[in-house]
C-alpha cells in the first residue's frame, strides 16, 4: 500500500504512521504523476489543491483538519474522506472563549489605547457600551467592560469541539442553549430549525457547525435582524456560514458585535468593507493553529490508516466512497 504525505511534515510526526506502508513525500511543487492509495494532505487547501491533477488511484483521504468540504470538491464522490475530529478540540475551544471574552472586556479598544499611551480615550469603553446595547442608563461608575458569567449562549454546532467548548464554559454559568442538525433529548439539542425563534434571547451566538448545503449563508439578514441588539457572534467555523453583506450592514449598523477567525471570502482582500466595520474582532484563521495540533492531527490520521490497513471501520468517515 502506497500513502502520500506531505513533505514538509516533520519526520517525527511521519514516525507515528504505521510501520510497513510505502510513505511518499508529496512536495508542494510536484510536478509528476504519482499513484498513491491514500493521501494525507497538506493541511492548508490551497498547497494541497495543487498537487491533486497529479495524485493517481487514491480511494482514501484522511485530513488533518476538521473541515473537509474542500476536499468533497474536488475528490468527488468516489474516494472515501475522514476528517481529524477531536484534534481541534481544545484549541478552537480556547480561541472562542478567548474571543468571547476579548470583546466582552473591549481588548481591542484598550490595545489601541496602550499603543497611543494615553488612557484618555477609555471613556470611549462606555460609549461602545451604551450604543451596541442601547442601555442609555449613564450607570455609575460608568460600564466598560462586560461579563460573561450568567449569560445566554447560543450554540450552534454540537460535534466534538461544541461540546469542548461547552466543557470550557461550565465555570462561567452561562445559560446553554444548544443547536444542531436534528433535536436530542440527553442533553437537550435542539434542531436547526428551531433556530430563528432561539436567536432573539442570545447575547453570544457561537458557530462551530461543518459548511456543508445545509449550513451555506445560514446566517443572513433575517438571522442577523432576530439577534437581540448588542449580541455577540462569534464564528469559529467556516466563513460562508455567514452572508458577508449581511454581516457588514449588521455591523454598520450598530446592530450587533462580532468576532471571527473565518471569513467569506478568505483570505479577506484589502479592499474588503469587513475590515473596517466597528464593534469586530477578526484573526487570520488560527483558532486551531497552536504546537500541539500537528501531533494530535497525525496520531488521528495514523490511527485511521491503521484501521484501513487492517480492515476495520474507519472513525473519522464524513464521506463514504460510492
Amino acid at each position: 500500500m502506497r500513502a502520500g504525505y506531505p513533505a514538509t511534515l516533520d519526520s517525527t510526526l511521519v514516525d507515528l504512521l504505521p510501520a510497513g506502508i510505502d510513505l511518499i513525500p508529496l512536495p508542494d511543487g510536484l510536478d509528476h504523476d504519482v499513484e498513491i492509495e491514500v493521501w494525507i494532505p497538506d493541511p492548508y487547501p490551497t498547497r494541497a489543491l495543487r498537487i491533486w491533477p497529479h495524485l493517481k488511484g487514491v480511494r482514501l483521504v484522511l485530513s488533518l483538519m476538521a473541515g473537509t468540504d474542500w476536499i468533497t470538491d474536488v475528490a468527488g464522490p468516489h474516494v472515501t474522506i475522514c476528517n481529524a475530529r477531536g484534534a481541534h478540540n481544545v484549541s478552537t475551544s480556547e480561541w472562542a472563549i478567548s474571543a468571547i471574552l476579548a470583546m466582552l472586556k473591549q481588548f481591542p479598544l484598550f490595545q489601541d489605547l496602550q499603543r497611543s499611551a494615553d488612557w484618555r480615550g477609555r471613556k470611549q469603553a462606555t460609549v461602545n457600551y451604551e450604543r451596541v446595547i442601547g442601555d442609555v442608563r449613564h450607570l455609575r461608575p460608568p460600564v466598560m467592560v462586560e461579563e460573561l458569567t450568567g449569560k445566554r449562549v447560543l450554540q450552534v454546532g454540537y460535534g466534538s469541539i461544541g461540546k469542548e467548548i461547552e466543557r470550557m464554559l461550565a465555570p462561567f454559568h452561562v445559560d446553554l442553549v444548544r443547536v444542531a442538525r436534528t433535536s436530542r433529548s440527553e442533553p437537550i439539542v435542539h434542531s436547526i430549525e428551531d433556530l430563528d425563534r432561539l436567536l432573539p434571547a442570545a447575547e453570544v451566538i457561537i458557530l462551530i457547525l461543518p459548511l456543508n448545503d445545509s449550513s451555506r449563508g445560514l446566517i443572513g439578514s433575517r438571522q442577523l435582524t432576530l439577534m437581540k441588539q448588542g449580541a455577540l457572534l462569534v464564528n469559529a467555523a467556516r466563513g460562508p456560514i455567514i452572508q458577508t453583506d449581511a454581516l457588514i450592514e449588521a455591523l454598520n449598523e450598530g446592530r450587533i458585535r462580532a468576532a471571527l477567525d473565518v471569513t467569506d471570502p478568505e483570505p479577506l482582500p484589502p479592499d474588503n468593507p469587513l475590515w473596517r466595520c466597528p464593534n469586530l474582532l477578526i484573526t487570520p484563521h488560527v483558532a486551531g493553529s497552536s504546537p500541539q495540533f500537528a501531533p494530535r492531527a497525525m496520531k488521528v490520521a495514523a490511527e485511521e490508516l491503521r484501521r484501513y490497513v487492517n480492515g476495520e471501520p474507519l472513525q473519522n468517515v464524513v464521506q463514504v466512497a460510492i
